[in-house]
């Protein structure tokens, strides 16, 4: 389906949790947005859904949501474990993809969404949203004022309120495995991704973590051998933290408030006042990411140079070696 020539691209949304209101709050400021669909497993939760943001059009079938011409474009937020799945199935009707992380289950998924992108001619990125925003950015745009960079460092730690309900007996989506979550796949993943995206493939992964009693993780920390530079990482869904990141360098030093969400962006250069490098419309920080897939689609391109095809598919070679060594294993990894 060719969208370049249209000024609106028309959206379906699959997903009804607290991110998507977060997403299309965002995504409407963009002019160029139009939702048109939701899909839902009921229809009492798709209208329901519906009515709250005004769409016209509900969904309780995924095939005739993929076949409608209602929809040039999908936005995923379903569980993990259906990511690879929907997203191939809406992409060989020729709609594009913008799937939230993480990507897929694991690799053979990903690279399998990847594979669909390029034989069906669609869009597909991955919804990560700090690496795209204009503070990641700034980041970027003086990262080599550091000189020789010689580590990165990233905490991510968030103590989850489903976590209170498992220590009751209660297994919520954030910890079941049947559905491909835990801690590295949920929070864990916004502090590799935008190491990826600077540094690219690490040479080497050393992981240590604490499993729950579903067998995902709660809590990890993992360090990151590159040349001539380390890198760690710490993220947990069972305590929280209020450390910063920090890319450090031989000349200087940047630092970010939180990966995740990145409000605060500082430099200092040796011999220098510590300056503040941030751009503060962080208030709408998903609007880049719809932003940035919208001109994807609209200029015929199938990937992102940030949130790439490559940069999604070293993210998640990461995230499996990571689980391999905890021993986090999905049901999703034992199907062929």
């Amino acid at each position: 389906m060719s969208t370049t020539s249209q000024t609106k691209i028309r959206f379906g949304v699959i997903g009804t949790g607290s991110i998507v209101d977060n997403v299309l709050r965002a995504a409407h400021l963009d002019p160029r947005f139009e939702l048109t669909a939701i899909y839902s497993r009921t229809q009492e939760s798709a209208d329901a859904f519906a009515q709250k943001h005004g769409i016209s059009h509900t969904f309780v079938s995924l095939e005739e949501m993929a076949q409608s011409p209602l929809i040039d474009a999908v936005y995923i937020a379903s569980p993990n474990s259906l990511h690879s799945s929907q997203s191939i199935q809406f992409m060989k009707h020729g709609k594009h993809v913008l799937c939230e992380k993480p990507f897929a289950s694991n690799v053979r998924e990903t690279k399998a969404m990847i594979a669909a992108s390029k034989e069906y001619n669609v869009t597909l990125m991955e919804a990560m949203k700090p690496t795209l925003t204009p503070n990641f950015k700034a980041v970027m745009e003086n990262i080599s004022a550091l000189g020789t960079i010689r580590r990165y460092f990233a905490s991510y730690c968030q103590y989850s309120s489903r976590y209170d309900s498992l220590k009751e007996g209660i297994v919520l989506n954030a910890f079941n495995p049947a559905l491909s979550n835990g801690a590295v796949v949920d929070i864990g993943v916004y502090t590799i991704y935008p190491m990826v995206v600077l540094f690219g493939r690490p040479k080497k992964i050393s992981a240590t973590g604490i499993l729950l009693s579903t067998g995902v993780d709660g809590q990890g920390a993992v360090n990151f051998e590159y040349e001539n530079m380390n890198a760690t990482i710490l993220y947990s869904k069972i305590a929280d933290s209020q450390l910063s990141t920090e890319i450090q360098g031989e000349e200087g030093l940047i630092s970010l408030d939180r990966i995740n969400t990145i409000r605060d962006v500082r430099i200092c250069i040796k011999n220098k006042e510590e300056q503040h490098i941030s751009h503060f419309d962080y208030d709408q920080e998903y609007l880049h990411e719809i932003a940035e897939f919208i001109d994807l689609v609209q200029s015929g391109r199938r990937e992102s140079v940030i949130n790439s095809h490559e940069n999604s598919l070293i993210t998640m070679e990461i995230l499996d070696e990571i689980r391999k060594q905890l021993g986090v294993v999905f049901p999703a990894d034992n199907e062929f």
